[in-house]
């Protein structure tokens, strides 16, 4: 009998994958990895064990993971007190200390590239995760996701309230997915008798024109350089800090980081993706 986990479940990354795992495996053989376990225990599928885990406290994650054969590691959120490499590597430390056979990680594209970790400290820590895996021999599949197409829900949702567009990847064309079908994707990995060592995971390429196309209504559109896309989120109120990273982000893009054409996605998926045009308006119905 195959005991299969997952962290990260009372997130929405998370909580899709643990519902699709259900439906592929018997409950009774997931466990959901959680440090809220009662939030967690209200969201998983019938059946479904709970138990407490926190990425700052290896000591929960050796307790959580034993017995543990298969693992979905789900991209950790740095914290006030420890770094997302850190978080990151007490779950591969403890996975591979139980006796963890196999773990599927959720990664960003082609993070062996030098020169992505280089530009943004979020790439960097992606490749310092795969390198912790890699050097325990555990075998592995790394879920390099491409962007969330929710991602862009504020832009999306300020045009349509009359908001300007505006951008800064300049022509860079971005594999914009929903996050459940990434998440999706994720946990039939997890469930495969024999997965891919990576995927790259991404929806057809398409600029932020693309984008705009599609979204059901007139509005202004302007791409700006990364300074001024900047400047103009912190003149929106956001911290600054923030906008850093979204310029961060919009430079990857520009520089044609995240344009990347396979069928990793489908082959994950068993089916293709969502219509672009009904992925958007996915986005404008959620309440996200």
């Amino acid at each position: 009998m195959t005991k299969y986990a997952l962290t990260g479940v009372t997130g929405h990354f998370g909580g899709v994958a643990v519902r699709v795992l259900a439906q592929l495996v018997a409950p009774t053989d997931i466990i959901a990895i959680a440090r809220n376990v009662e939030k967690a225990k209200a969201i998983v599928p019938a059946g479904v064990e709970v138990r407490a885990g926190d990425y700052e406290n290896p000591a929960t994650l050796r307790q959580a993971l034993t017995g543990v054969d298969r693992l979905l590691l789900v991209s950790s959120h740095p914290s006030p007190t420890m770094t997302r490499e850190r978080q990151q590597l007490n779950v591969v430390i403890a996975a591979h200390d139980v006796g963890v056979k196999f773990i599927a990680y959720t990664s960003f594209p082609h993070t062996e590239s030098a020169v992505r970790p280089a530009k943004i400290q979020f790439v960097a820590d992606h490749r310092a995760t795969e390198d912790a895996i890699l050097a325990t021999g555990m075998a592995h599949s790394f879920l390099r996701n491409n962007w969330y197409l929710e991602n862009e829900a504020r832009l999306i949702k300020g045009a349509l309230a009359g908001d300007p567009y505006i951008y800064a990847a300049g022509e860079g064309r971005i594999g914009w997915a929903l996050e459940r079908e990434y998440a999706e994707a994720a946990a039939r990995v997890l469930a495969m008798e024999e997965p891919r060592e990576v995927y790259e995971l991404t929806g057809q390429p398409r600029t932020y024109q693309d984008l705009a196309a599609v979204i059901p209504e007139d509005f202004e559109i302007d791409s700006v350089d990364v300074d001024t896309y900047q400047q103009t989120l912190q003149e929106s109120g956001m911290l600054p800090a923030v906008a850093t990273q979204l310029a961060l982000f919009q430079q990857l893009m520009r520089d044609g980081d995240l344009s990347e054409e396979n069928d990793d996605f489908q082959a994950a998926l068993g089916h293709p993706l969502t219509d672009f045009g009904a992925a958007v308006q996915e986005v404008i119905a959620s309440d996200r």
